[in-house]
């Protein structure tokens, strides 16, 4: 195997073992949603099913902090495209001594932690509704307004960045060419500049609406009473979560698979009008070629087929049979706890049948009488070492005046047996040391 095979096998590994690691999460998530399981996993499968997207769509909390997210995300790029758009422009005007502090300074807000942003912005905006006086209504204390705010803070520095890297290619002698021709220079920045920058405009768009839709540090600052899709999330998995999430988030990977194939399309008819132009205005071409419409463009129609065809599979394969799926493995589940329990009911007779036999095998060893005899005698000379006697006749033995007793067999036989520990409790005792320590 020579040196170029094997570079070329671990290339193509390290590929694979890329890919996997970035879409694998992904892909078994994927399954997870089709799974009949009340929790999100794909092993021990059940049944295919797309119940769970039923679940999803019959979720009102979920379905209005999407809502939300949608709102927010549309309101983030109206505010946040223009800002970055201005700050790039600005950054192409200023002398290049200050270029790079005011790069710095616009820049700075991707570096602060989103949780520092949503609550300097939470109490700034307080400080500006207490200073006008404006009630808990107004819109200083609206979490819409609060949050496109806070999240246009630093994703208008991500558009900012998409501009520059634009504006880098982009020929100032055009916008002098147009000056002197008499243009103004809001016709310059319309006719010349803004056409430039339409491509670096929608990736900002789409760049600032994702960005937004996932943000969760700041937004659970910022978003006060209301909810979205992240914090609804969030608030959901510590209660426990379904694969209704799992549907949500196939349902997203999916039209961003749509979306991206989508602008592909789209990116290649501009690229192939772009070159056909080019062909004519060189005069190799005398007539243009008509394009195709966009609906009978083969990209797209592969898009629709496989659409459909995944739709209608999924469809047909997840309500055909589900309930006599869930049927067997609700009855074969039923089986094996019965197996489990008798199994559990028989080792428990065999544990018992065993110390009945040792306990028989014992008996027959000793005798009866022979073991009650050896009982009683292990334990002679403790049978009544905290007898409510033993003081009183402690008492009467170290006391000179005490009168004796008569005692019957029973208890000269019980103090017989404790002579051994009949005077634990006698109070002479101590004396009785003390006295022999002296002598000593």
């Amino acid at each position: 195997m020579t040196s170029d095979r094997i570079r070329q096998f671990f290339s193509v590994l390290f590929v694979l073992g890329f890919f996997a690691y970035l879409f694998g999460p992904l892909i078994i998530m994927s399954f997870t949603a089709f799974n009949s399981s009340s929790f999100p996993r794909v092993t021990p499968w059940e049944c295919f099913t797309v119940e769970w997207f039923d679940v999803l769509r019959n979720d009102a909390k979920l379905i209005e902090g999407l809502r939300n997210s949608f709102l927010i995300g549309i309101g983030v790029v109206v505010v946040s495209v223009p800002l970055g758009l201005a700050g790039a422009l600005m950054l192409t005007q200023v002398k290049e001594r200050v270029r790079p502090w005011y790069y710095t300074i616009v820049i700075s807000p991707i570096l602060v932690p989103g949780v520092v942003l949503g609550i300097s912005t939470l109490l700034f905006w307080d400080r500006v509704g207490h200073m006008f006086g404006a009630s808990r209504d107004s819109i200083f204390y609206d979490g819409f307004f609060l949050t496109i705010i806070g999240q246009a803070t630093f994703i208008s520095a991500y558009t900012m960045l998409v501009f520059i890297s634009r504006l880098q290619r982009f020929d100032r002698d055009l916008e002098d060419a147009s000056l002197d021709l008499g243009a103004t220079h809001v016709q310059t920045f319309r006719k010349i500049l803004l056409p430039f920058l339409k491509p670096a405009i929608a990736s900002a768009c789409v760049l600032a609406f994702l960005a937004s839709f996932e943000n969760y540090n700041t937004t659970v600052f910022t978003i006060i009473s209301e909810s979205t899709i992240t914090t609804f999330l969030a608030a959901k998995v510590r209660h426990g979560i379904n694969p209704s999430i799992s549907a949500l988030a196939v349902s997203i990977v999916v039209l961003t698979l749509l979306g991206a194939a989508l602008h592909e399309v789209l990116q290649r008819r501009e690229m192939a009008a772009a070159k056909a132009a080019e062909k004519i205005a060189a005069g190799a071409q005398t007539s243009r070629v008509k394009q195709k419409k966009f609906i009978f463009d083969p990209a797209v129609l592969i898009i629709l087929a496989v659409f459909i065809a995944g739709l209608g599979t999924t469809y047909f394969a997840g309500t055909i049979g589900v309930e006599q799926c869930k049927a067997e493995k609700l009855a074969e589940k039923k089986r094996i706890t019965a197996e489990k329990v008798k199994a559990r009911q028989q080792k428990a007779m065999f544990e018992q049948a065993g110390k009945d036999a040792g306990t028989a095998s014992s008996g027959l060893n000793v005798p009866a009488k022979d073991k009650d005899k050896s009982d009683r005698a292990g334990t002679a000379n403790f049978n009544s070492i905290f007898s409510t006697g033993n003081l009183n006749d402690q008492v009467g033995v170290g006391s000179d005046n005490a009168e004796e007793k008569p005692q019957s067999e029973a208890e000269k036989a019980e103090r017989a047996g404790t002579q051994n520990f009949n005077s634990i409790f006698d109070p002479n005792n101590l004396k009785e040391q003390s006295g022999s320590s002296s002598d000593n």
